[in-house]
């Protein structure tokens, strides 16, 4: 049971942010993350987060607002030789298909690096749904053939669940990205690493 718990929660895709930033870098151009979710889960409060652990990283960051992202904000970033653009797009339902067709002409338009789904671990199941339609509608909507989907999750509130952490479990399971980050606080610094082997061992007392 252990093995196949740790295999689940180690999908075969790796990112590795810093990686992939200094990757950009080298090549001049800024690497892009869109954050996507619905409303009130905590997009922007854990998008700071992420901004200041780049900033911590030695990385210089620019902010694009809701959903005004365009190649004029890819311009300024690379004008300005900022490293990364973070990308905080407005909450929308999953069921909302206007709003979700907005999304998914943003990213397969502007062909982020990575989109990553902000979900909150304290609505269990609720989280795993609101995801799994995300990416169904991510595809459905998609005016190209090869529709970009998520690529990442980052679990926040994670601080609230205890060991309620089976929806951690069934969130990788079902979409095959990895949770990169978990929100464990309020202030910037509350950004963590999934500890793979504690929820294990959580899933198995």
């Amino acid at each position: 049971m252990e093995e196949a718990i740790l295999r689940i929660l180690t999908p075969g895709r790796s990112i590795d942010i810093l990686r992939d930033v200094y990757a950009a870098k080298e090549r001049e151009r800024p690497y892009v993350i869109v954050f996507v979710g619905v409303n009130g889960v905590g997009k922007s409060t854990n998008l700071a987060k992420v901004a200041y652990w780049l900033l911590q990283h030695d990385l210089s960051v620019t902010l694009a607002a809701c959903d005004t992202f365009s190649e004029a904000s890819d311009q300024e970033a690379t004008r300005t030789k900022s490293d990364v653009v973070l990308v905080d797009t407005a909450g929308r339902m999953q069921d909302n298909e206007p709003l979700m067709r907005a999304l998914s002409k943003l990213i397969n338009v502007n062909s982020p690096d990575l989109v990553v789904f902000v979900g909150e671990a304290l609505v269990g199941n609720d989280a795993v749904d609101q995801l799994t339609q995300f990416n169904q509608k991510l595809a459905d909507l998609s005016a190209v053939p090869a529709a970009r989907l998520i690529d990442g999750i980052l679990l926040s509130k994670f601080d609230t669940v205890d060991d309620k952490v089976g929806a951690a479990l069934s969130m990788v399971y079902v979409s095959g990205a990895p949770i990169m980050f978990v929100g464990c606080g309020q202030s910037y610094t509350d950004l963590k690493k999934l500890n793979v082997k504690s929820i294990v061992n959580t899933l198995l007392k």
